[in-house]
């Protein structure tokens, strides 16, 4: 960081930052990470993948402590023991170390603060990742473990990922990448190829409530089946969405869309308020991202002709209406993609949040009405 009080673009606000963060769930990534450990098979190169926000950043923090904190074997009659937990305790040196960002033998790589504009930068520039390969152009200390966290590998530029993957290439002795990827299918194959896949899944209802709760966020028993559904398993999007009280106003969502094919002016205005006025950036954003949910949660309905369990009182029995006719899936699926479009272009030209949002939910109105007979 080039200040000690910039802005971190790996920690979500108000929570805490990974490498302080309790890691719950994806037993099963921990247990083959750990066999790897233990055998002949362990690779120089991890790409844990998975959606935004459900630990794969916690995970690689874990990761770093046990790695850099493990004694290595040196083969002879002192020989460290196969391991059989990848738990570091608090008060471990190297724990406290990485909490501080000051463990000599760890580099973070994610996006830079820019001291002129006093921002961070949008991507993972190549500088920082010639910076990388410089790094590692030097000896450890102690000749022991290294390790690299590169958080993420959507953020890099081409340039930037270029850089990388000549490191994954030529790999350093005793360096262990640990890469962090959202989306791996848009990255280059030749990095992809390089790596061992660690995939993550969305946590279940009970373990996402409990991660939640770590991080400071709360929800109530009844709520975490309606939590999981809303955020994909991800407690990223979870802590956001118990931030802005989007529970509440999902279901407030539901319930104006409970009267289509005709939809009640005076709730329309309503919500479409709520999206607007200074300081409701946020909110806009969440009722934006919470219109595209529903959609999509129709179309797929309609399309497999099953009901996921409701995120909010009167869910299922909407969709059902909606999408009883397997003939609808196609239409709301093209109306969700056209409702994407419409708010990325009034993001683009500063359109008036409340007259966007009015204008979705009248093409909601329009498409319920000229649905197949059996959605109406």
């Amino acid at each position: 960081m080039s200040e000690p009080d910039a802005p971190e673009p790996d920690k979500i606000e108000g929570a805490p930052h990974p490498r302080a963060a309790r890691m719950i769930g994806h037993r099963e990534a921990e247990v083959e990470f750990l066999d790897a450990f233990n055998s002949n098979r362990f690779h120089h190169a991890w790409m844990i993948s998975g959606p935004k926000g459900i630990g794969k950043a916690t995970l690689a923090w874990k990761l770093a402590r046990f790695l850099l904190a493990t004694p290595e074997n040196d083969g002879g009659m002192f020989a460290v023991p196969p391991q059989k937990s990848l738990d570091i305790p608090d008060d471990n040196p190297v724990a406290r170390r990485l909490l501080a960002l000051s463990e000599p033998r760890l580099f973070l790589l994610r996006r830079p603060y820019d001291d002129k504009t006093g921002k961070l930068k949008n991507d993972i520039t190549v500088d920082e990742g010639r910076r990388m390969k410089s790094y590692f152009n030097l000896s450890a200390a102690d000749g022991g473990r290294r390790v690299a966290i590169v958080d993420s590998l959507d953020e890099m530029t081409n340039s930037a990922a270029n850089a990388l993957l000549k490191l994954l290439e030529e790999p350093p002795p005793k360096v262990t990448f640990l890469l962090i990827a959202h989306q791996p299918a848009s990255l280059l194959p030749t990095i992809r190829s390089r790596c061992r896949s660690l995939r993550i899944g969305p946590l279940a209802p009970d373990d996402l409530s409990d991660a939640l709760t770590a991080a400071g966020g709360d929800v109530a028993p009844e709520n975490r089946t309606a939590l999981a559904e809303l955020t994909g398993g991800s407690v990223g999007r979870a802590f956001e969405l118990t931030n802005l009280d989007g529970l509440r106003l999902y279901q407030s969502l539901v319930d104006l869309l409970g009267g289509l094919p005709r939809l009640d002016r005076t709730r329309m205005q309503t919500l479409a308020e709520a999206a607007s006025g200074k300081g409701a950036e946020a909110q806009f954003d969440l009722i934006i991202a919470l219109i595209d949910l529903f959609m999509a949660r129709t179309a797929r309905a309609a399309a497999l002709n099953g009901l996921a369990p409701d995120a909010a009182n009167g869910e299922g029995a909407l969709i059902g209406r909606l999408a009883a006719n397997p003939a609808t899936a196609r239409p709301w699926a093209d109306l969700a993609q056209a409702l994407g479009n419409k708010a990325r272009r009034g993001r683009a030209v500063n359109l008036d949040a409340a007259a966007l949002v009015m204008d979705m939910l009248l093409a909601i109105e329009a498409g319920a009405q000229s649905m197949p007979r059996a959605a109406s």
